[in-house]
């Protein structure tokens, strides 16, 4: 993800520091007119503005507010957090850097790296409103739908994890289905076409299944165990506020399966792998002729 934004904001003439422990994904943002830096700590003694996008809560703790972190730059006026991290390390982080009078944004975005480069992401921006204007233009080169849901920190990562709990259960169900359906005999493309004309089209019927399914790249771009974790998130954000999560629990277990089974490193699209090993039927478009 972090990739096609940091081209996209290059193309619209933005100046960027980059840094990251992945050196290939520093060279290529390089190659494409970036100026690398050392640690986080440099990035933020260089750049009033900073916007991080990485994997995990821990990570996103660890660069933030740790040993060589974020919170030791000068330069820094406003952070806006890209990541999925749950709202309570949103609060956590904009607790450590408000005595730097750093205004802090989380900003997850949604739409996966296909989003990011066509720039057509959903940004689920929460925090201060002045900070948010000022990098507005920025979000928005990202982000066609750039939206300020709140002012509340972690108001964003509540939203995201809302959208992802949703995103994952309903692509649960779907390849469930469309697998029974497979057994059963039908068609795989047919039965696709018709669903995604019917009360069962979602992003998984529209995005999901057309190639990365059908035509069996499993490629759509966004890890299986990355998508485990989003859901371990919500569901425990949810216990926290005491919501039942019957349908969303029971698709964590077969997440939690599939990355028990082969599923590290696998696109999340590759979930239906599992399903079609037990069902004993394939969901893929029947060759030409």
């Amino acid at each position: 993800m972090g990739g096609p934004m940091v081209e996209r904001l290059l193309a619209a003439g933005h100046r960027l520091l980059v840094h990251d422990v992945n050196a290939a994904a520093v060279a290529q943002a390089v190659a494409l007119g970036a100026t690398a830096m050392p640690s986080p700590s440099a990035v933020a003694d260089a750049a009033p503005v900073v916007f991080v996008s990485l994997p995990t809560p821990d990570v996103v703790r660890q660069v933030a507010l740790g040993a060589g972190g974020l919170a030791e730059g000068a330069a820094m006026r406003i952070y806006a957090d890209l990541s999925t991290t749950g709202a309570r390390v949103a609060q956590e982080v904009a607790a450590g850097l408000a005595a730097n009078g750093v205004a802090v944004l989380d900003a997850p975005v949604s739409g996966g790296a296909a989003g990011a480069k066509a720039g057509t992401l959903s940004v689920m921006a929460s925090g201060d409103r002045a900070a948010f204007e000022t990098v507005r233009s920025l979000l928005e080169t990202i982000g066609r739908n750039t939206i300020h849901v709140g002012d509340g920190v972690g108001q964003g990562q509540t939203l995201k994890l809302v959208n992802n709990l949703i995103a994952a259960t309903v692509w649960a169900a779907t390849a469930e289905a469309m697998v029974m359906g497979a057994k059963a005999g039908l068609d795989p493309a047919v039965m696709h076409a018709v669903v995604a004309k019917s009360s069962g089209r979602s992003f998984s019927t529209e995005v999901f299944m057309p190639k990365a399914v059908l035509e069996r790249s499993f490629d759509f771009g966004f890890r299986l165990e990355l998508m485990r974790k989003d859901v371990r998130l919500a569901l425990a954000e949810a216990e926290a506020l005491g919501t039942t999560m019957l349908t969303c629990t029971t698709a964590k277990q077969l997440y939690d399966h599939a990355m028990a089974h082969g599923g590290e490193g696998q696109d999340v699209t590759a979930l239906i792998r599992l399903l079609e090993s037990w069902g004993g039927a394939e969901v893929a478009a029947k060759p030409a002729g």
